[in-house]
């Protein structure tokens, strides 16, 4: 285990190839009310590391429309499992990948996205109302992969991320932050944050071994080498940190040997943490790493395609 020096690309692709098919194994259990979010995660670690194509895509688009919920247009975390928001960006991110969006009723699924959304701005995750911010850039980034963003009150929503803004310049818990500057990119909107002034505090975020915290005092962790690395990325200020030690940090925390990435150097590996890893080493421009786009947490070109072929 441990042991930085080069990305072991294809022993992560295996893990994840693996962990994908073995529905049996602890870590299919400990996800199994998320596995939406766990195939977003791997798949787009394939796509990272140009390996897409290990997985049958007609087998994926068929799981993903099984989690779906044609009389509400949402997503559940699994086959039988209520709809989300969380699961929905997934649903649309993984069929992104695959160029896929013809497999849904994108109207329908951006009317239960716009349904979601509250008088003062802010979005609940599903039916029973719980509010949080990152609710917000879901909605936001999911109905802009869609191309409905007009189905909603976009200036109320900017209105009401801004209005959570707090005196550091910070918003709230991570990844409080990249929800709210995430959400604020993609409206245009990031003129409302003052970058220096958060800038800063991301910055301070990195520990002495190179890897970044989520809060003052906690111990590094790979998956905020992707929620700070891609707002400072999204404010400009990603040079006020120490990229190369970012990098070594994350690549300390593979497992050489069976593939994937764990938290921190020495612990078991996960599909999650593999996932901000490679996402992270993307972000740095890491050799043989697709580049990924900071605000949608797409590959770039997966991003560009949707955008440039606009469907209204």
């Amino acid at each position: 285990m441990g042991g930085g020096g080069e990305l072991a690309a294809e022993k992560h692709v295996r893990y994840i190839v693996t962990v994908e098919k073995r529905k049996d194994s602890f870590e299919s259990l400990v996800m199994e009310h998320i596995r939406l979010n766990g195939a977003y995660w791997g798949l787009t670690t394939l796509d990272l590391l140009h390996k897409l194509r290990a997985v049958e895509a007609d087998e994926v688009i068929e799981w993903i429309m099984s989690c779906y919920h044609p009389e509400s247009g949402g997503f559940g975390g699994n086959v039988g499992h209520d709809a989300h928001v969380l699961y929905t960006l997934s649903a649309v991110q993984v069929l992104c990948l695959f160029d896929r969006l013809d497999a849904l009723d994108v109207d329908k699924v951006a009317d239960y996205i716009a349904g979601l959304q509250n008088e003062d701005g802010s979005f609940s995750g599903d039916i029973w109302g719980e509010v949080d911010t990152r609710f917000s850039y879901i909605a936001i980034c999911t109905l802009s992969l869609l191309h409905r963003l007009h189905k909603i009150n976009v200036q109320k929503a900017v209105d009401y991320i801004v209005s959570c803004k707090n005196l550091d310049g910070g918003f709230g818990a991570m990844p409080g932050v990249f929800c709210c500057v995430g959400a604020l990119a993609i409206t245009g909107s990031l003129h409302h944050i003052d970058r220096d002034l958060l800038g800063w505090w991301l910055c301070e975020r990195q520990c002495k071994e190179g890897g970044l915290n989520g809060r003052p005092e906690k111990l590094a962790d790979v998956c905020y080498s992707w929620w700070v690395l891609s707002s400072l990325i999204m404010i400009d200020r990603v040079h006020w940190i120490d990229k190369d030690k970012l990098a070594k940090f994350i690549l300390n925390c593979q497992d050489k040997e069976n593939g994937g990435i764990s938290d921190r150097p020495d612990n078991a590996v996960d599909i999650y943490h593999t996932y901000f890893g490679v996402a992270g080493l993307s972000l740095m421009e890491y050799p043989g790493v697709k580049p990924m786009d900071p605000a949608y947490a797409l590959p770039l070109d997966v991003v560009n395609r949707i955008f440039l072929r606009k469907e209204h």
